[in-house]
């Protein structure tokens, strides 16, 4: 599997990879909304991506809508600390195999998170190590 990571904060972003890493996934990090763009065009795909929203240049929100439009499709973790609805519909946005975990969250929730978008067709929200529909109904 592999898999790209994307958050601004070192500390957080190298956690998270050596954790998916332990998983026995590929994985490479990008630091910025651009840098995430940057690995997205790279013509390696990807099995999953694992983002946070808030991040220069572009947030991981901005990124990962473009890349949907532009036909580049994986499942998603959303991660984010926002806790508002704007935050949710924009995930929701994003479609299918779409996981929103909100920070802080433990290694069993970032597992079951992305045990969860690669297996579900409909957006979900994973707090505490389980996942909940966001929404009824969507797609």
């Amino acid at each position: 599997m592999r898999v790209l990571i994307a958050d601004d904060d070192t500390e957080l972003r190298e956690l998270i990879a050596d954790a998916i890493a332990a998983l026995g996934a590929d994985v490479v990090c990008a630091a910025s909304g651009g840098e995430l763009e940057d690995e997205l065009t790279s013509g390696r795909p990807f099995d999953v991506v694992v983002t946070d929203v808030t991040m220069p240049v572009r947030t991981g929100l901005e990124v990962m809508q473009w890349a949907r439009s532009t036909g580049i499709v994986c499942p998603i973790v959303v991660m984010t600390a926002l806790r508002d609805d704007q935050t949710t519909a924009q995930v929701e946005a994003l479609g299918a195999h779409v996981v929103l975990l909100h920070k802080p969250f433990s290694r069993r929730a970032l597992h079951s998170a992305l045990t969860t978008c690669m297996e579900d067709t409909a957006p979900t929200s994973t707090t505490g190590g389980r996942a909940v529909p966001l929404a009824p109904g969507v797609v």
